[in-house]
Formats: structure tokens, C-alpha cells, sequence
């Protein structure tokens, strides 16, 4: 997901303000690795005024969860609009995250591995992106009786190319890979 430029951060409301910085913040460099006085310091805002709107940093998390969700689901339903709306968008669109400056991975499999059992919550919201990501791949594959199941298969071989770029550092291996079992399942 290409980052936008965002409006200039202290023009947004405190919640907001809060919810971004800990969106770069925990994204770029983890959750456990981000505490909240970092927070608070960068987003310009008091121990009150941070506390009023998230009472633990669990909330905070659960908050990054959801906005990052919606954020990741909305620009990827675009791209694949952007790259023809069918099954061979899915490569193109997902070059263009892969490739990005700001990529650091899925921020949901992250939390998973870092957070796993130990906050529910986070287990659940990873479920719900990973089942909205799967739909939206059905939605771009032409309608068959095995739509749902190659839908699961190509979302597997997504999360799989965003861990082979967590680890070769550049797309082009993962998304040719991609690619291939894309065409395995599909021109059967």
C-alpha cells in the first residue's frame, strides 16, 4: 500500500493525530517495539489527552487493527479496480504495495507473531482482514463452482509472496512466483 501524504499532523484531531503516528510507528518498527510515551511524544498530544481516548495500549492496538484495515482494504479494492477488475490485476496491484518504500510486510501477520494469543483481539481482526482480503480476490475471478476454494489457494500464495519480500527484500521473486501458481490454478 503506497503511502499518501497526510494532511499535516497536528491539523488533525487529537484522536486522529494519535492514531496515525501509532500507525507509522508500529507498522515501521513493531508493536512491542513502540511504547506509548513515543506515542504520545510524536503525536503531540498529553498523557491525558491520549489516555481519554485510548485507556491501554491494547485499545490503541485493537484501533491500529481496524484503521489499518480499512486503509489497506480500500486501497486494495481500488488498485485492483485501477489494473482491470479481474484475476490479473491481483499481480499488478500487488506490485505496487510490494514494492513501496513504506512495505514492512502485512501488518496483520506481524501482529500476529508478535501478539498472538496473548491479545485475542488481534488474532480475530488478522482473521477478519485475511477473510475480507479473500473476498476480494473472489470478487476479480471470473464465477465458477470453485471460486471460493482458488479464492483461499491465491490468498495463501498473497501472504506467502508478503513473506518471501519480508525476507528477499525486493518483489520480483515473490510476485513471479505468485504469478505462476496464479496461472496453475486458474488455466486448469
Amino acid at each position: 500500500m503506497p503511502t499518501r501524504t497526510p494532511p499535516t499532523l497536528q491539523s488533525l484531531p487529537a484522536r486522529e493525530r494519535i492514531l496515525q503516528t501509532a500507525h507509522t510507528l508500529f507498522y515501521r518498527e513493531g508493536i512491542r517495539a513502540t511504547g506509548i510515551d513515543r506515542v504520545i511524544a510524536e503525536s503531540g498530544v498529553t498523557k491525558v489527552t491520549f489516555y481519554r481516548h485510548f485507556p491501554s495500549k491494547n485499545d490503541l492496538i485493537l484501533a491500529f487493527l481496524d484503521y489499518r484495515h480499512q486503509r489497506w482494504m480500500a486501497w486494495f479494492t481500488d488498485a485492483l479496480q485501477r489494473y482491470g477488475g479481474n484475476a490479473g490485476a491481483l499481480v499488478p496491484a500487488l506490485a505496487e504495495w510490494l514494492g513501496s518504500e513504506s512495505f514492512r510486510g502485512c501488518a496483520f501477520i506481524n501482529s500476529v507473531g508478535e501478539l498472538g494469543p496473548s491479545l485475542p483481539g488481534v488474532v480475530e481482526m488478522a482473521q477478519r482482514h485475511k477473510q475480507d482480503m479473500m473476498a476480494a480476490i473472489a470478487n476479480v475471478l471470473v464465477p465458477s463452482e470453485q471460486r471460493e476454494a482458488d479464492a483461499q489457494a491465491i490468498a495463501l500464495a498473497v501472504d506467502g509472496a508478503i513473506i518471501r519480500v519480508q525476507m528477499d527484500a525486493k518483489p520480483d521473486a515473490a510476485l513471479q512466483s505468485l504469478n505462476r501458481v496464479m496461472q496453475a490454478l486458474l488455466n486448469n
